[in-house]
């Protein structure tokens, strides 16, 4: 039995509840903004999607540490431990994520850069707010790749 697959397997359960609730509170500061005409809640949206992000990329990291055994640099890693997840690895593990999926990932991949590089005085309101309503989709794709990647870390640790 490989005990430390179990517990990534675990991890990305628990991971997945916290990163359901990021969606949510996304989603209220959208309706909040609209409703309260102030946009202090798109800041609050961007930043549950930039924690979002930050969440799945952190499940990323364990995998191609504890998994791939292959830890990711440079300037790009970002980019490249997204593609890494959507790539088989022979005799080690299937792909993580499908390509719809990896698609999805890479506008939030992308707007992760903008809330870190920009004032929160420039954020875009209406692209804030697109992409809130595209993230429960993201979401629910994430959440079934993980959960077949979970199932496959349980299966290999049982044996």
């Amino acid at each position: 039995m490989n005990g430390s697959y179990l517990v990534l397997a675990g991890r990305i359960h628990r991971e997945l509840m916290d990163l359901e609730r990021l969606v949510a509170r996304a989603e209220r500061s959208v309706r909040q903004a609209k409703l309260a005409a102030d946009e202090a809640y798109i800041d609050a949206a961007a930043l549950n999607m930039h924690s979002f992000y930050g969440g799945m990329e952190r499940l990323f990291e364990l995998i191609a540490n504890e998994i791939d055994e292959s830890p990711l640099t440079g300037e790009r890693w970002h980019l490249e431990l997204l593609r890494r997840m959507g790539s088989e690895i022979p005799d080690v593990r299937p792909a993580v994520l499908r390509s719809e999926t990896l698609q999805m990932l890479d506008e939030y991949r992308g707007f992760r850069h903008v809330v870190r590089n920009v004032y929160t005085f420039n954020f875009n309101p209406e692209r804030v707010s697109a992409l809130v309503w595209q993230l429960r989709p993201s979401y629910e794709a994430v959440r079934a790749d993980l959960f077949a990647f979970a199932k496959f870390l349980e299966d290999i640790g049982k044996d």
